[in-house]
């Protein structure tokens, strides 16, 4: 299991587990909900939330080709969800790179940020920016074609 899947499985775990108790003790109905509530945040702090990852190669090749953004990311990480949701539908068009599965995204973050693992970094026109205004990102991938 890689490490971006622990917080979601602990999150299911401890979830079942409070709702198991619940049951128990004759709560049905909120072991439910409570339930519900566990396996959300899960997905939510989940890979499953982002579009599908690629390497960081192959996301700068595909970037000077079309000239949209590259996204690095992490799960987990609160600033990069919030830009995920801000972005909506939109957030296909860019290139993501999850650092946590791609060596050579994580040294580009470190490379653009004095060496710390900040996210979410994006690349525009090879320029790095450190998590930026998710309407800026927009823009940005609006103008991009």
């Amino acid at each position: 299991m890689t490490r971006a899947w622990i917080l979601p499985s602990l999150l299911v775990v401890c979830g079942a587990t409070v709702a198991t108790a619940l049951f128990l003790r004759g709560s049905s109905g909120t072991a439910v909900a409570l339930l519900a509530v566990f396996v959300l945040f899960a997905g939510v702090n989940s890979p499953l939330i982002f579009p599908r990852s690629i390497g960081a190669e192959e996301a700068r090749r595909r970037s000077a080709a079309d000239g949209r953004p590259v996204i690095f990311w992490r799960p987990g990480c609160a600033y990069c969800l919030r830009l995920r949701i801000r972005l909506g539908r939109a957030a296909r068009r860019a290139h993501w790179v999850d650092i946590w599965r791609d060596p050579a995204g994580a040294a580009v973050v470190r490379e653009a940020n004095g060496g710390d693992e900040t996210v979410p970094t994006v690349l525009v026109a090879g320029r790095p920016h450190v998590n930026p205004d998710p309407v800026w990102v927009r823009e940005k991938l609006s103008s991009s074609g």
